[in-house]
């Protein structure tokens, strides 16, 4: 019966592989799927410096994407975006809805300053156990 043990693990071991694959969108709008707002928090603090010091200009979402998010839980205090706003729409970040894979998280920014003074990135971010941070961040257009 030294065998039972080891099929015991076997299985315990095997019910844990879970795939990473990201699950299929819902049509329509989108709310948070339970990472994203994590994800979209970490992107906002550590890659741009968002923060009560250095708050972020109106937040635009692309798409029909607009997570619903306790921004105050993470330390953010985000606006929405107004096109007919003081600065006529000019200063901005944008996210776009994170895609999720077996490394963690990529997610689309970008932010605008003022007129023809932006950029964009495609930003790795992973799960550990602090929560999810920022890998890294690749510019993608630059303005």
């Amino acid at each position: 019966m030294r065998f039972v043990p080891a099929l015991t693990a076997a299985a315990l071991l095997t019910a844990c592989a879970t795939s990473m694959e990201p699950l299929p969108s819902p049509p329509g709008p989108i709310a948070d799927n339970g990472n994203d707002c994590a994800v979209i928090a970490a992107v906002a603090k550590e890659h741009f410096r968002f923060g009560p010091d250095n708050p972020p200009p109106p937040v635009r979402f692309l798409g029909d994407y607009e997570p619903r998010c306790n921004w105050s839980r993470y330390g953010l205090a985000f606006t929405p975006y107004d096109r007919n706003g003081p600065d006529g729409g000019r200063r901005w970040v944008s996210f776009e809805q994170p895609r999720y894979d077996g490394q963690g998280a990529l997610i689309k920014v970008g932010i605008m300053h003022g007129r023809l003074a932006g950029q964009g990135s495609e930003c790795r971010v992973r799960s550990g156990f602090a929560g999810w941070t920022v890998s890294e961040c690749q510019a993608t257009w630059v303005s």
